[in-house]
């Protein structure tokens, strides 16, 4: 992780460091007993700061540049020391690195539902989650509070706190917000706002600050979001007579789509219900509560009687008939039908043989009780 050269196998000449691990926040530069040369040369790079700590105090803070450790650069450490200008000795101090780059898309999410008072729902619960993103602002506040004598601190080791201060912050402005639970979708950056205005001060208590916060979603209760469905069906189904009349059309164009299967047959049944359901809709209700709609629907027309079958004869080379069912009873009683007579009928493919034709078959096969007194 860290790269730092010897001169001289005692002092140390040059000190820089390069980070190839995009978590680590602070890394404290590794002396290994050795002393840091007066005159010694610091390399900060951009998106670093270097800070010095010297017999357990927090000496000079230096931003991204090349550096001659020497008095005029390190007024603090000086001042410590009472150093005068021509100090030459080398000396022990502590120095630690800070990323001071952004750490992105950090995650946060409400572990529990948020209780709020929604305007429209009434008592209800969200869930919530989103990114952010973290940068140390101040390295100095930022390694007195956290960071401590930790050699190696990493954005792991903070990020569960920062979200307990995400969560809370953001459980109390939504629940003060007034905002419509439906409304908050359109509404998600503002809320962002005003979330990061009251995180703010909490971080920079850290040294600490957060550039981006983003609200990716807000989430009602699935019981909650069930009934919000039925709802929202019930608006788009409009005024009932007009949604069974549609309802019925469209099971009728199934059932004519599908002639002969079973699709048609529930399609028709559907349309049945759909179509009690609204008359019924339509009767007065308890109490002499007065109709839905403003008449009452007329009671459907029976059914048309069954065509009876006629039929014609054909003997001799000649066509007779046409024939009643009855009048080709009788027919066959009296000996005048038989069952190779050939006979046809509207709808027959040809002519056929009167035993072939099973309505005419039972002439046949039905006998009468034997006479009285016989």
């Amino acid at each position: 992780m860290g790269i730092f050269d010897f001169l001289s196998g005692e002092f140390i000449d040059v000190i820089h460091w390069t980070d190839d691990t995009r978590d680590t926040m602070v890394w404290r530069f590794q002396r290994e007993g050795h002393e840091i040369k007066y005159g010694a040369k610091l390399t900060v790079r951009e998106g670093q700061a270097a800070v010095f700590v010297h017999e357990g105090q927090l000496a000079d803070v230096f931003t991204p540049g090349l550096y001659m450790l020497e008095t005029n650069n390190m007024p603090v450490m000086t001042t410590l020391q009472h150093w005068d200008h021509g100090f030459r000795s080398p000396f022990k101090s502590e120095i630690y690195f800070v990323n001071t780059t952004r750490f992105n898309d950090l995650r946060w999410g409400t572990k529990n539902p948020i209780m709020l008072r929604d305007p429209e729902f009434g008592p209800t619960r969200v869930r919530a989650y989103g990114t952010y993103t973290i940068r140390v602002k101040d390295p100095a506040r930022f390694l007195t509070e956290i960071v401590g004598t930790d050699g190696e601190f990493t954005m792991d080791e903070i990020s569960f706190q920062i979200r307990n201060i995400i969560v809370q912050e953001f459980s109390r402005v939504i629940a003060s917000s007034g905002i419509p639970v439906l409304d908050m979708a359109a509404n998600t950056a503002d809320l962002g706002k005003l979330i990061v205005a009251e995180v703010a001060p909490v971080l920079d208590r850290y040294g600490l600050e957060m550039p981006e916060f983003y609200i990716e979603n807000i989430s009602l209760p699935p019981a909650v979001e069930e009934a919000l469905d039925r709802r929202t069906s019930m608006g788009l189904a409009g005024d009932l007579g007009k949604f069974t009349q549609y309802s019925a059309a469209e099971a009728m164009s199934h059932a004519a789509a599908n002639p002969s299967g079973d699709g048609g047959m529930g399609a028709g049944l559907g349309m049945g219900m759909g179509m009690a359901m609204a008359n019924r809709m339509t009767q007065p209700g308890p109490w002499g509560a007065a109709p839905q709609q403003s008449e009452p629907a007329a009671p459907a027309a029976p059914p048309p009687p069954p065509v009876e079958h006629v039929w014609h004869i054909a003997e001799n080379g000649e066509t007779k008939g046409p024939f009643s069912r009855a009048s080709m009873g009788r027919m066959a009683t009296e000996g005048g039908l038989k069952r190779e007579t050939w006979v046809w009928t509207a709808g027959q493919d040809g002519w056929k043989r009167a035993e072939d034709v099973s309505e005419l078959a039972q002439l046949f096969t039905v006998q009468p009780p034997p006479p009285p007194g016989g």
